[in-house]
């Protein structure tokens, strides 16, 4: 077996500002605009810089995170609601689906502050992989992460949660699974998805959700499941500020499959 290990790594953006001369009777209204965007970066630099301990805050957390995507129909409407209430999700993306139309979606995701995951090229049962096809499923989402947002992914959560050894072996990422409401069954309504979902939801839960093209009911339920997980006290976090706030380190040998973090 392997042993938990790592460090969560913070990776803090370094932000350079050039001067250029202009002409005098532009100086003002130059150095005006120069204001602005100076306590516009400043601004942004703060909120980067600014690192919640969410172990002191002494709150209930809860991890939303979303699977399938990207698109540029739900996932764009799940970023809306997060962003309507002020919260961050963990986006687990299907390389497949990432191209020209989408790559803008994840970055706006990223710039939001919402951590972009690994769910594998193509969906499939992994399990029933070579340990090339494994290696070859992860690396393509983590570089295609990577040339959009600057950095690789650093967790992984298998599709349809089917795992094997050889993927714990070929896998360098820990291993997400989360509580479903079967969001993914059109069947299931809106209402079912945010009461199910609720129910299940204790200190340390990562709330398993699908972004996928189409899926708006789960968009509805959002509605619901935030404002009255809110309204209980918890507070939204990523999946790696949760596996900070519960001093689990992030590690690659990690052969854990993780539901509930636990105090």
């Amino acid at each position: 077996m392997k042993k938990l290990l790592i460090t969560v790594i913070t990776s803090i953006a370094a932000i350079v500002c050039a001067c250029a001369e202009t002409p005098a009777d532009e100086n003002k209204s130059n150095n005006e605009t120069a204001s602005e965007t100076t306590a516009s970066v400043v601004s942004e630099t703060e909120k980067e810089v600014t690192k919640v301990d969410y172990k002191a805050l002494g709150k209930p957390l809860v991890a939303l995170t979303f699977d399938d995507g990207p698109n540029t129909t739900t996932t764009v409407q799940v970023l809306d609601v997060l962003e309507e209430y002020g919260v961050r999700g963990s986006f687990f993306l299907v390389g497949d689906n990432i191209n020209e139309q989408t790559e803008a979606v994840v970055k706006r995701a990223y710039d939001m502050g919402c951590e972009i995951n690994n769910h594998s090229k193509t969906h499939s049962y992994m399990n029933q992989m070579t340990a090339e096809e494994i290696s070859a499923e992860v690396t393509f989402v983590s570089d295609k992460v990577k040339e959009i947002t600057g950095e690789g992914t650093k967790f992984f959560r298998p599709p349809y949660i089917a795992v094997n050894d050889t993927m714990y072996e070929n896998i360098d990422m820990p291993f997400i699974a989360g509580v479903g409401c079967n969001d993914w069954d059109n069947a299931v309504s809106a209402d079912e998805r945010a009461e199910k979902t609720i129910e299940q939801v204790k200190d340390g839960t990562i709330i398993l959700l699908h972004d996928s093209y189409g899926n708006f009911k789960t968009v509805q339920a959002l509605k619901t499941i935030i404002p009255e997980l809110q309204a209980q006290g918890y507070e939204f976090v990523t999946v790696s500020e949760l596996f900070e706030a519960r001093d689990i380190e992030i590690s690659s040998d990690d052969t854990g499959l993780y539901t509930h973090l636990e105090k």
